[in-house]
């Protein structure tokens, strides 16, 4: 059993080599499925199939990179993922949107890549995130262009590369949102005037009111991130309004300001249970604020603010569903080499779906959408506090007894890949030296996941703990414990796909 790889490829890390940025200009405006001929490194789909690593019941395209998800939106009864995907390799390069439908976001099927790169345009470098947004039968997505330039129109610098980033707009008509028309022109193709800023990406739209209301994640050097709020009347022309709301600088400069507070990335800023949750991505770790939206002067004043996962999970996006529940979902990221990545073939997955609540209090809980029980198999024995997910691939359910302390874990094989502890004197679980507080309310419980090479762990309804293991040969069981002052249940997991790669056999569209 190897021990789980600490490195990982992060989100705007620049591998723009000069063919690389040469294949761009090659990109198919529409790709047509997800088997692409003369692919970098191509892994044969009988070894992407075989991948005992490969989840299962998670969503990830057939093949190559992905990372994070865009405008998921539930539309003409079905729910749309779009996320960020490279066509081309299983690392990062050659930005487009992928898409899948799904009837209950749980079973998926791939449709044709949405965008990619147009050459000569503003978004030539690489189509970055957005989100989705519905008015009437036609779809809209605001996201990112991406194009060389000059030091001067910069908004990334990266010391190899000048990025200039603008927002922009593309809608479809059709009812399984296939065909795309792209705007030839930013709808926002500048930053406001006189911020030094250290990017300006992301977008989320939304409407309130009479308007349409937008926020971009940016930051100012030397003082911190902030979310840019913007307002229209039709989506085209934004009037730039002000900073919803901003943080502070760590005070220690990086390469890459997302790694120093000094830029914020992927806001997203919802109505919930009575207040408002804003959601940002910085310093590796995604956080979420709780709080009060003043209506009148459009300013957001937090009261409330936590981690949304403690290790590999980042760039979320969140939906409404068909009943009106906020659902979230995030990236989650790989912990192996660059090299081990295209050996495979494949790298990364979304989340499950995150059904997120807010209390009375402003404390933001989440629980996994309860839907996904319909995959269990039947109730798998429990012996000494213990139980066994066979071959990777299963669910727990772990509860404590009021007052009672206790211990969980999950071994593969001598090899220890999570270990949570409760302390119910200050209602606390700790995890790899870190101590999650709980709320007085938070029910002392587990529910774990495992898939693969995935481990998604909610923790008190309170925070996420999403963590990656690889190993070497066919997928372990995995052994799951809990001490005396806790209770277990477990389940196998039914695959939502025969062959691991997400898809019906047929190709058809899920309905």
């Amino acid at each position: 059993m190897n021990k789980p790889i600490t490195t990982s490829a992060t989100r705007r890390e620049f591998l723009a080599s000069a063919a690389a940025c040469a294949a761009v200009s090659l990109l198919p405006w529409k790709l047509s499925g997800q088997e692409l001929h003369g692919q970098q490194n191509a892994v044969p789909e009988s070894q992407l199939a075989a991948d005992p690593m490969r989840p299962q019941f998670h969503l990830l395209p057939a093949r190559n990179w992905m990372n994070d998800p865009n405008g998921p939106i539930y539309f003409n009864g079905h729910y749309h993922m779009f996320f960020q995907y490279n066509p081309l390799a299983a690392v990062w390069g050659d930005m487009s949107w992928n898409h899948a439908i799904s009837p209950d976001m749980i079973h998926w099927t791939h449709l044709p890549v949405a965008m990619t790169p147009t050459p000569g345009s503003p978004d030539s470098f690489g189509c970055f995130s957005g989100s989705a947004i519905a008015v009437g039968k036609r779809v809209y997505a605001v996201y990112t262009g991406t194009q060389k330039s000059g030091s001067d129109k910069a908004t990334i610098r990266d010391g190899a590369n000048n990025i200039q980033e603008t927002q922009c707009l593309a809608w479809s008509e059709d009812p399984e949102l296939v065909h795309w028309t792209k705007d030839p022109d930013p709808v926002i193709p500048a930053p406001p005037a006189g911020l030094d800023i250290t990017g300006f990406r992301d977008p989320s739209a939304w409407k309130q009111g009479g308007w349409y209301y937008l926020t971009v994640g940016s930051g100012v050097a030397r003082s911190g991130g902030c979310v840019l709020l913007y307002r229209s009347k039709d989506l085209k022309q934004w009037e730039y309004l002000h900073e919803l709301t901003s943080g502070k600088w760590n005070g220690v400069h990086t390469s890459n300001p997302c790694d120093d507070g000094e830029m914020w990335e992927c806001p997203e800023f919802f109505p919930l249970d009575g207040g408002h949750v804003l959601i940002y991505s910085t310093l590796g770790k995604v956080y979420w604020q709780s709080g009060h939206l003043d209506p009148e002067a459009m300013i957001f004043h937090p009261q409330k603010t936590g981690l949304l996962d403690l290790d590999a999970f980042y760039a979320p996006k969140t939906q409404l569903d068909a009943h009106g529940q906020r659902i979230l979902w995030g990236w989650i990221q790989e912990r192996r080499s660059d090299d081990a990545m295209r050996a495979a073939g494949w790298s990364g997955l979304m989340s499950l779906p995150r059904v997120l609540r807010l209390d009375a209090d402003g404390t933001l809980r989440m629980t996994i959408l309860p839907q996904f029980a319909s995959l269990r198999g039947e109730t798998l024995p429990v012996k000494d506090g213990t139980v066994i997910l066979p071959a990777a691939c299963g669910e727990v359910f772990c509860t404590g007894k009021p007052g009672a302390p206790f211990d969980f874990a999950l071994h593969a094989g001598d090899s220890e890949l999570l270990r949570l502890s409760y302390s119910p004197g200050k209602h606390t679980f700790t995890a790899a030296g870190k101590e999650i507080a709980l709320e007085p309310a938070d029910p002392p419980e587990l529910h774990a996941y495992v898939d693969g090479s995935v481990i998604e762990v909610i923790v008190g309804q309170r925070i996420g703990d999403t963590r990656r293991f690889y190993y070497t040969g066919k997928s372990p069981d995995i052994t799951v414990s809990a001490t005396a002052g806790a209770k277990l249940q477990g389940w196998p997991i039914k695959p939502i796909s025969p062959d691991r790669l997400t898809t019906p056999a047929s190709g058809s569209v899920a309905s």
